[in-house]
């Protein structure tokens, strides 16, 4: 096997992003990931013989460049429109708010990713070190989370920078028999609901209208005061989030559960750098994803893995011309 000049290890929306662009550089890239398919947080189950997303909700695209891949997703059917509007919930009387549009994907959001992988090789390796998975390239990227990427940096001056937490979060799936919940928006129709103020839900998703087949399915994801009590056991939430839902929105018993952990679903405050690229003993080590920006969004991941894969590229491209 020929030696990559970069590894990427993370196939998520950055990582993968990251990896098309050191590939238009004409580098040769290594792509692994501990999971089964790409996707990372953009994550989507086969429940109910249909998709649910388990991870990011939806997607907004402000940035042009990110908007003409949205755009062409959907032309090819695989994004669709979903929303401008969603419902706000809590102590204070039901209000609907009005925002940018949200896009779903009728396959879950994580054929998004997939789609842009379809050209990459990716591997499923877990990785223990930066040292264990470089073998000869020049630079290995780390697309994930801060405390993920820590435990894999050893002594690579890239752990100082490291220093962003996250919050977790338990997303729940429930499935009923029939919709009952559009009378709870002031619109008569329901999309979606920021919670304000609970002590169990943060966000409640109507996967139904989402996915765009209108099915009786609801995705909650916890606050992350309720995730980091039940970080061991996080079935045992599944009681009281079936109760929180229930309570919000004046429902039955669900027929069904689905209950998924994220340890690290989101970043505490902010960052304005788009991502790191230290150099170091060995070589580079860069660090890219949703947690590098302004805001944890679907688009912060891609510009940040897009920006990085740029500028690593260009530098990698420079350094090869000037060793010829």
């Amino acid at each position: 096997m020929t030696t990559p000049e970069v590894v990427v290890v993370g196939a998520g929306l950055a990582g993968v992003a990251c990896a098309r662009e050191l590939r238009v550089a004409g580098l040769s890239v290594r792509v692994v990931d501990r999971g089964h398919v790409p996707g990372g947080r953009m994550a989507s189950r086969r429940l109910w013989e249909r998709p649910v997303d388990l991870g990011a909700s939806y997607l907004t695209a402000a940035d042009p460049e990110f908007l003409a891949v949205v755009e062409d997703w959907a032309g090819r059917g695989l994004a669709a429109r979903w929303t401008d509007t969603f419902t706000v919930l809590g102590d204070a009387e039901a209000a609907d708010k009005v925002g940018p549009v949200r896009w779903g994907a009728p396959r879950g959001l994580r054929s998004l990713v997939e789609d842009l992988a379809l050209d990459l090789d990716v591997e499923r390796v877990e990785v223990a070190s930066v040292d264990e998975v470089r073998g000869g390239a020049q630079a290995v990227v780390l697309a994930m989370p801060d405390p993920q990427a820590r435990r894999l940096v050893d002594g690579h001056p890239v752990a100082d920078v490291l220093d962003r937490a996250w919050e977790p979060v338990l997303a729940l799936a429930a499935r009923w028999p029939a919709r009952t919940w559009d009378g709870v928006s002031p619109s008569g129709r329901f999309e979606g609901a920021f919670v304000n103020d609970d002590p169990v839900i943060g966000w409640i998703a109507d996967d139904g209208r989402r996915r765009g087949d209108d099915a009786p399915v609801l995705v909650a994801h916890s606050t992350p005061d309720l995730a980091a009590r039940h970080l061991a056991d996080p079935s045992a939430a599944a009681p009281e989030m079936v109760a929180g839902l229930r309570r919000l929105l004046h429902l039955d018993e669900p027929e069904d559960v689905h209950l998924h952990r994220w340890t690290f679903a989101r970043p505490v405050g902010r960052r304005e750098a788009s991502y790191a690229l230290v150099d170091g003993p060995g070589g580079p080590v860069a660090v890219c994803g949703d947690g590098w920006g302004p805001s944890p969004k679907v688009e912060t991941a891609w510009l940040s893995g897009t920006r990085l894969g740029r500028e690593l590229g260009q530098r990698l491209s420079a350094d090869r011309s000037r060793s010829a």
